[in-house]
């Protein structure tokens, strides 16, 4: 069985003009780049969220599940259904069979999830969950395929759309799957936040354009990039 020691989430831009945007909203600091790559570092905790220039290709968000061992976790997960797109040495990338890309990657021990931060405004927040967005005709096969790779426990929401997989202690991101209508699978990012209204109104002046609100419960905006993501009025002290 797959053992999930830590996710990070991945966003993925065609340029990284975005990037200072999301240390912003995330209250973060740039680390130095590694190639395509950089880090949005907290303040305190274990780093989580990576950005990602992938040139000629549209904004989007991906997963990545670190593990003991690459190699044998991704035999295994292409047991479950996946499909490997590419692999080099510590790094496999590969696809769901609903289609949504994702990577796995060696455990560097990380172990301890930052604390959501506190704005001017008063509000907290904090990026706390990756939504997998599904077609309804491939729903409960990409369920059962997600949480067999990850090892958590499927749980229905309140919403009919929705299903929840329980995360594992200490990881800092939850994973949402979201019943979606026509279109490609893939995945957006999540924030928790104490009051919405404030923390919507921080990441528009960010240059965030606010696409539809769902009073009571979340709202999805755009970045500059394109890309959506939504601020919801979970707890973000909540595990």
């Amino acid at each position: 069985m797959v053992e999930v020691r830590w996710v990070t989430g991945f966003l993925d831009s065609p340029s990284a003009d975005v990037e200072g945007f999301w240390v912003a909203v995330t209250g973060t600091v740039l680390s130095p780049r590694r190639g395509d790559f950089a880090t949005l570092a907290p303040a305190a905790g274990d780093a989580y969220l990576r950005v990602q220039v992938l040139r000629g290709a549209p904004p989007r968000a991906h997963v990545d599940l670190h593990v003991d061992d690459v190699g044998a976790a991704a035999a295994e997960v292409v047991g479950l259904g996946a499909s490997v797109v590419s692999a080099e040495d510590g790094l496999v990338v590969l696809r769901s069979p609903a289609g949504v890309v994702f990577c796995l990657v060696g455990w560097a021990g990380e172990s301890v999830r930052p604390q959501p931060v506190t704005w001017p405004g008063g509000q907290a927040s904090a990026v706390d969950q990756l939504c997998v967005d599904v077609p309804g005709s491939v729903f409960d096969r990409e369920a059962v395929f997600w949480s067999a790779v990850t090892g958590w426990e499927r749980r229905p929401s309140d919403l009919p759309q929705f299903e929840h997989l329980a995360r594992g202690d200490g990881m800092p991101l939850k994973l949402l799957l979201q019943r979606i209508g026509a279109g490609p699978a893939g995945v957006h990012v999540d924030l928790a936040c104490s009051d919405v209204d404030a923390e919507v109104r921080r990441h528009e002046e960010l240059g965030a354009v606010v696409v539809r609100r769902v009073p009571g419960d979340w709202t999805t905006l755009r970045d500059p990039a394109g890309r959506e993501y939504c601020v919801t009025g979970r707890s973000p002290w909540v595990c």
